[in-house]
């Protein structure tokens, strides 16, 4: 597990300290739990927006998803595509999807 770690080319960001400073751009995300391994991949139109909405309401009562401690994320246009890719990749090494995208699996 330990090559999952960095699914993006981006560093490994601490949730809180930087999230709500994230730029207002479309782009794709993986979210780490405290053993740094994926649990959630994901895709927005606005990064700032996502974020300050997680960190707003503690990602809504989702528990999976509150074990959040960093994160890497990716500017860029394709994001949908992005986020397919890196879900077809992940599942295609490890045999599954990160834990939070639980609807996949």
């Amino acid at each position: 597990m330990d090559n999952i770690m960095k699914l993006l080319e981006d560093k490994i960001h601490v949730w809180i300290d930087s999230a709500r400073y994230v730029k207002a751009k479309p782009g794709v995300y993986v979210l780490y739990n405290r053993k740094e391994e994926p649990i959630y991949i994901g895709e927005s139109d606005n990064l700032q927006k996502q974020f300050s909405t997680y960190l707003d309401t503690n990602f809504e009562d989702n528990e999976c998803k509150q074990k959040t401690q960093s994160y890497q994320r990716k500017f860029t246009e394709s994001q949908k595509e992005e986020k397919e890719y890196l879900l077809k990749k992940f599942k295609e090494d490890f045999g599954t999807y990160p834990k939070c995208n639980s609807e996949l699996n």
